[in-house]
């Protein structure tokens, strides 16, 4: 029971985790403005997020945790993590493969225009700076 629980409760966890990292890979670029180095992390969550999307392909983190849920007692389920925690949400009929596509698209459309903001921001107060001196 106590085990059953634990498992239980790893598998909510990864399920948080991956809420973050996906929340991360599409808005992550936003912590740039305040803390220049998260780049070298958010890029790779970035790349990660579109080619899993663009691929077809299921991010590790949900074989994790339907691994965990089955050895808790519970069902796993089929599809992957935007299927079963996300699409109910946005598309009621679940997830297609187009509609992997357009979420990998808006996540490079939400990024370019982030890193746009945070690219004109800089030069701007690169010239700014250039004109006091």
């Amino acid at each position: 029971m106590l085990l059953a629980m634990l498992y239980h409760l790893l598998a909510d966890l990864v399920v948080f985790i991956h809420l973050v990292f996906i929340f991360f890979a599409v808005l992550g670029a936003l912590l740039i403005l305040k803390f220049r180095r998260i780049l070298w992390l958010h890029l790779p969550a970035f790349f990660w997020a579109v080619w899993i999307e663009f691929s077809g392909g299921i991010c590790p983190l949900t074989p994790l945790e339907n691994w965990l849920r089955i050895r808790g007692g519970q069902g796993g389920y089929s599809g992957d993590f935007v299927e079963t925690y996300l699409m109910p949400v946005l598309y009621p009929r679940g997830l297609t493969r187009n509609a992997q596509v357009v979420l990998g698209l808006l996540v490079i459309m939400i990024n370019l225009a982030i890193y746009g903001f945070i690219f004109f921001n800089l030069k701007r107060k690169d010239a700014e700076r250039e004109r006091k001196h």
